[in-house]
């Protein structure tokens, strides 16, 4: 892709985002989505390949369809209380249009699937601004109106998008798949929060995007598409296998590893709330994430002779090391101490 055209479409989509997250007004928000969504497009199809295309037009359409719904949920609201005001929600078929439309943006189930099949049909730089820098704006209208939402409806979702997130994860053998269902499960410990901590899910969602943007750029600079190929990278880079375990493990939230502060203070604030059914459920539900995440870290160390593979060998090149992977990495693995810092919030 032209350099130039490259700038252009990251500058729109640092501009859609930052419009979107800093306004008060409906249209102003609407309007930071739409140059959102059309700056990732071209990202998307970049590759040229019939899976790339197929992953554009399946992310155009469920795109173009919740923006509908933020619209159509914006104007009825508008209607009925004259407010333009993205905090002043109090229609409550609006509210349903709303709470509909983020979980499409999001890919929060059921309506989840696009995401895994978009992700799949994307380079692993556009699966990650997709899997990160994407999800900013639609968490941020979550937030803002999250008090005027259905607090049965938002447990519902949070409850099933873990479970399928979780499930759906386990028989998938390409990377980017598995990453997405990681997605969907962490995206349900975000929103069960919501209401009850937003702090804890901006703590969560911040984490979550730290170890995804490691992982990622992890299996950028080793070329790693599938748990075939994965058995035999550790002979490309070593050290970089084993701080890649370290974060899938993270991602996973055993302790004493980073990922495991945002569900420990997520689990401690429902209890507070006097939801235990809830925190068990999904406590007990994060054991099926748990297994694939094991089963990508014990994938990524496997230490047999690469002569098994009938993958073609990549060639070794010396290429220079990856500074933010490894400040990325450290924070990933090393935050859980400071999480005293965090239990007043």
């Amino acid at each position: 892709m032209n350099p130039h055209a490259k700038l252009i479409l990251i500058t729109s989509l640092i501009l859609g985002t930052t419009i979107t997250i800093s306004s008060n007004h409906w249209m102003l928000a609407w309007t930071g989505l739409e140059i959102n969504t059309m700056a990732i497009i071209p990202l998307i199809c970049k590759p040229h390949h019939p899976r790339a295309i197929e992953a554009t037009i399946k992310y155009f359409l469920t795109q173009s369809t919740a923006s509908a719904l933020i619209l159509f949920s914006s104007m009825t609201n508008a209607w009925s209380s004259g407010q333009w005001d993205i905090t002043q929600l109090s229609h409550p078929t609006s509210s349903l249009l709303l709470t509909m439309a983020i979980s499409i943006k999001l890919g929060l189930v059921p309506f989840h699937f696009w995401f895994p099949e978009v992700l799949q049909g994307s380079s692993l730089t556009t699966a990650l601004l997709l899997s990160t820098l994407m999800k900013l704006p639609p968490i941020t209208l979550l937030l803002l109106t999250s008090q005027s939402l259905n607090p049965t409806s938002l447990t519902l979702l949070a409850i099933s998008s873990t479970l399928v997130g979780g499930w759906m994860g386990l028989n998938q053998t390409q990377i980017r798949k598995i990453l997405a269902f990681s997605s969907i499960s962490h995206l349900g410990w975000m929103i069960i929060i919501i209401l009850y901590s937003p702090k804890l899910t901006i703590l969560a969602f911040t984490l979550y995007v730290m170890m995804t943007t490691t992982v990622f750029l992890s299996l950028n600079q080793t070329k790693i598409l599938k748990l075939s190929t994965m058995l035999i990278s550790w002979t490309k880079a070593p050290m970089l296998n084993t701080t890649l375990m370290l974060t899938l493990l993270s991602l996973a939230g055993l302790p004493p590893l980073t990922g495991f502060m945002p569900k420990w203070l997520i689990l401690q604030e429902l209890t507070k709330q006097e939801m235990i059914p809830a925190a068990t459920i999904i406590s007990l539900l994060s054991l099926l994430g748990l297994f694939f995440y094991l089963r990508l870290a014990y994938h990524s160390t496997i230490t047999l002779p690469p002569n098994s593979s009938n993958h073609m060998k990549l060639w070794l090149t010396n290429k220079t090391p990856n500074t933010s992977a490894a400040i990325l990495t450290t924070l990933s693995t090393f935050l859980l101490p400071l999480s005293p810092l965090m239990i007043p919030m």
